[in-house]
């Protein structure tokens, strides 16, 4: 059981990250703040969904792999980017030091999830009870 709840604080806390992720990326212009930056919202809602509601499930273990695959992406990215954070314009930025520690904590609450719902997955395979 205690398997689950930690799989359930990483899950929580990657969605968190994320959040904070897309708003930053907004006020620094990365995103351009319309309508379609919005579509995070309906991802995001069905991350929780199977956090929250399918907490234990193969469904659940699976939407939260997704989720947390996509969560892993997104500091990659923005590190190889245009020379990574540290040689581009974000690092002379205020506010830089949270935008690198929300793309670490994301990186590592995503990775952490990533494992645990493997881990979830695999057990439900062998049949062991959750």
């Amino acid at each position: 059981m205690r398997h689950n709840v930690a799989l359930t604080v990483a899950s929580l806390l990657s969605v968190v990250f994320i959040t904070f992720h897309m708003a930053d990326d907004i006020v620094r212009g990365m995103e351009d703040g319309r309508p379609s930056s919005l579509v995070i919202v309906p991802i995001l809602v069905i991350w929780l969904y199977g956090t929250l509601e399918l907490s234990g499930r193969r469904s659940g273990y699976v939407i939260i792999l997704l989720g947390s695959l996509l969560g892993a992406v997104v500091p990659v990215v923005h590190f190889k980017a245009t020379g990574g954070v540290a040689a581009g314009e974000i690092a002379r930025s205020s506010g830089a030091l949270f935008f690198v520690w929300t793309q670490i904590a994301l990186g590592v609450t995503a990775v952490f999830s990533v494992i645990l719902s493997l881990r979830g997955l695999w057990n439900l395979r062998r049949g062991q009870p959750r």
